[in-house]
Formats: structure tokens, C-alpha cells, sequence
């Protein structure tokens, strides 16, 4: 008990600050599960997620104490298993919720998880060991080849599923940690191209005018890549333009107009535009201190789709206004920028890695979620972190905020 007490003692703000955003966050859910026509939906959703609030506090706890070296050796057998995870949920995998489509649960006597989440944490563990065994950072195209499979698995494995929210976490994780590895920004430019280059297809003349950029910059690049490396870049490009079209045509009609919508939500209002419009009414609508808590019309009238999961930003936004959407998004800042200051004391090139790789993971969750509540980018199923409802999710987070925390200790 009085190691427990110690931990809890010895808390820095940010765990408090996660602590309030939790307890704010399962306000919000029972919110969202007021409405005026009950749905057994949203019916008591938010003592589910009080007790995997509980849960992680408890993880919480547990993960605390242990050695911060443990955690290191147990980072590539924790990767072999998430692994494994992944790919049992493509083979007895299940849909939930509003996400009934997707293979991303494993049920196991009752318990449903989501291995993505278990997965996440162990990526970042196992890509910061990688990372901390050179010294000397990433200095070109071929040292990134390493760290980008060993994302690349996990990553390819939720595409899958589909889950294409969650798959842009990895994304996030991965760039995160390779600029804190000491990766140059020019790098990690030419190697996010390839999707530049595919967003660019869209018009001949604009995707050729970028590829010739593209060349003359690998020229006078000042790293001066191998020839080899720079071949690889341009054929990446120009096999990303050729997919462009064949990709395009592959989607389903509800994922093209998730994209169409995203430039004009006019296009289909009833359909695919209907959930940012009414997520721009309701956060609009609550003006600079909101209709009141349990008070938002549009989401008691179940116009807001998915309310008390990916767009429990615009339930906020609705009952508690301007002041209240401000108020998540600075605690959000707070923890964020925590982070950073504990990565950048941090003396072990480990914990330093694990800790931004855990802030990359989560501000991807952040700005996309809120993002696409509000029109900035395309909409994708992606929860706000401690304030969405989701168990495994929020169980996990406390499992991470606890490695950070731990590693940072003794870095």
C-alpha cells in the first residue's frame, strides 16, 4: 500500500490532468446516452465505462511499479504478441457497435477487447528498442527500411480489418519516433512522398509538375542520397500516381463519399454528409457556453451520429459551448506538451522514444478526431482519447500514460 501511495504521490499534473479528463469523459458519455427517444445503443453505456475507468486506474497502479528495464526486455515479446493479436482478429474477429463492419474485437468468454490497442503500445516499445540501439540517429533511406517494416506489419494487419482510423495512429507513431531518433526533416519528407504523390494524382498536370519538383529536389538534396535510395523515391511516386485511379475504383460508394463529402458536404447531405453537418450544427449551435449539460438537442433528437464515440467532441461542443470545447482542447495541449518536456529530459534514448512515440500516437487521435468534427479532415472512426467511449481504449491509454510516467522515472 504504501508503494501504491507513493505512486500515486509522486504523480506528475499531467496524470491528474488525465485523471479530470476520464471523469469528464464518462459525464459526457452519460450525456450522450440522454435522449429523448431511449436507445438501448447508448443505454448505460457510461457505467461500462466507468468501470474500464476503474480498470485502468488499477493498470495504472500496477504498471507503475514496475522496473523501467522490464519494460524494455519485454518490448519485443510484446510485439510478437500484439503480432499475433492482429492477425487472430482477421480469422475470429467481430464487429461492434457502430463499427459492425470491421473485424477489430476478439470476444473471449464474455470479455471483448480490441488487440489494435495492445498492439500500439507494443509497436512503440519494440520501435524505440530498435531506434535506441543507434546512437547515431537515421541518417539515410536505407536505415529507415527497419523501423518502417517493423510499423508496416502492424499497420498493413489493422488496414485488414478494415481500420483505417486506427492505422493512421501507426502513422503517427512512426513519424514521431523517427524525429525523435534524430531522423532529418528533408528524410522524413521524402519518405511521407509517396502519399503526396497519390493526393496529387488527381490532376495530370499538377502530378507531373510535382514528380520534376520531386527529381530536381533529390538532386540538390544536401544529404545527397545513393543513387539507389533515389531511384526508389521517384518509383514509389510514380507507382502512386498509377494506383491512384485502380484505388480509387476499388473503394465502396460509402468510402468514396467520406472523401467527397470532406470537400463539399453538400454533395450528399442525406448520406455520407449528413454526420458533419449535423456535427457542425450541434457545435455551432452551443454558442460560447452551450445549451447545458444533457441539454443538446441535437444529440436527444439522435441526429448526431455516433455521439458518445467518435463524435463525442461535438456533444462538448454542443452543452457546454466555446468554453468548453477550449477547455478539453487545452487539458489536451497540457498533457501533450508534458510529454515532450519528459521526452526531452529523459537522459535514456529509450525512454525518450517510447514517450514521444506515445505523444505521436495520441495527438494523431486528437487532431483527427476533433478535426473531422468539424470539417478539417476526412471523416474515420478514430476516438478522442479518456473522453470517447471505448474499454479497451481507454484501459490502454492508462497502460501508456503508466509506461511513460514509469520509463521517465529512472530515464
Amino acid at each position: 500500500m504504501i508503494r501504491v501511495f507513493r505512486a500515486w504521490a509522486g504523480a506528475p499534473p499531467m496524470v491528474f490532468t488525465v485523471l479530470l479528463l476520464s471523469i469528464f469523459g464518462v459525464a459526457m458519455i452519460y450525456s450522450a446516452g440522454v435522449l429523448n427517444v431511449p436507445s438501448p445503443v447508448t443505454e448505460n453505456i457510461w457505467q461500462r465505462q466507468l468501470i474500464w475507468f476503474l480498470l485502468g486506474i488499477v493498470a495504472f497502479t500496477a504498471v507503475s511499479q514496475i522496473p523501467p528495464r522490464w519494460i524494455e526486455w519485454a518490448a519485443l515479446p510484446a510485439y510478437v504478441v500484439g503480432i499475433l493479436f492482429l492477425m487472430a482478429t482477421l480469422v475470429i474477429g467481430t464487429g461492434a457497435g457502430t463499427a459492425a463492419g470491421v473485424k477489430s474485437w476478439i470476444s473471449l468468454g464474455g470479455f471483448r477487447f480490441q488487440p489494435a490497442e495492445v498492439a500500439k503500445i507494443a509497436t512503440i516499445l519494440a520501435l524505440a528498442r530498435l531506434i535506441s540501439a543507434r546512437r547515431e540517429g537515421l541518417q539515410n533511406l536505407r536505415e529507415l527500411v527497419a523501423p518502417v517494416a517493423l510499423v508496416a506489419l502492424p499497420l498493413g494487419l489493422v488496414i485488414l480489418q478494415p481500420d483505417l482510423g486506427t492505422a493512421m495512429a501507426f502513422i503517427g507513431i512512426l513519424f514521431a519516433m523517427l524525429y525523435w531518433g534524430g531522423t532529418p526533416a528533408p528524410l522524413l519528407i521524402l519518405l511521407a512522398s509517396p502519399g503526396l504523390g497519390l493526393i496529387l494524382s488527381y490532376d495530370t498536370m499538377v502530378w507531373s509538375g510535382y514528380i520534376i519538383i520531386l527529381t530536381l529536389s533529390l538532386f540538390f538534396y544536401r544529404y545527397r542520397l545513393y543513387l539507389v535510395e533515389s531511384v526508389a523515391v521517384v518509383l514509389a511516386n510514380l507507382a502512386a500516381g498509377t494506383v491512384a485511379l485502380p484505388l480509387w475504383l476499388s473503394l465502396a460508394d460509402y468510402q468514396k463519399n467520406r472523401l467527397l463529402v470532406f470537400l463539399d458536404s453538400t454533395v450528399d447531405p442525406r448520406g455520407a454528409g449528413w454526420q458533419i453537418i449535423q456535427s457542425k450544427v450541434a457545435i455551432g449551435s452551443g454558442g460560447l457556453l452551450g445549451k447545458g449539460f444533457t441539454q443538446g438537442t441535437q444529440k436527444r433528437l439522435d441526429f448526431l451520429p455516433e455521439q458518445h464515440t467518435d463524435f463525442i467532441f461535438s456533444v462538448v461542443g454542443e452543452e457546454l459551448g466555446f468554453l468548453g470545447t477550449s477547455l478539453v482542447i487545452l487539458a489536451f495541449a497540457f498533457i501533450l506538451l508534458r510529454l515532450v518536456r519528459l521526452a526531452a529530459r529523459a537522459t535514456d534514448p529509450f525512454a525518450g522514444l517510447v514517450i514521444f512515440g506515445i505523444f505521436g500516437a495520441w495527438i494523431t487521435h486528437i487532431f483527427v478526431n476533433i478535426g473531422m468534427t468539424v470539417g478539417l479532415v476526412p471523416i474515420t472512426g478514430i476516438p478522442l482519447p479518456f473522453v470517447s467511449y471505448g474499454g479497451s481504449f481507454l484501459l490502454m491509454s492508462w497502460i501508456a500514460l503508466a509506461v511513460a510516467v514509469r520509463v521517465s522515472q529512472e530515464a
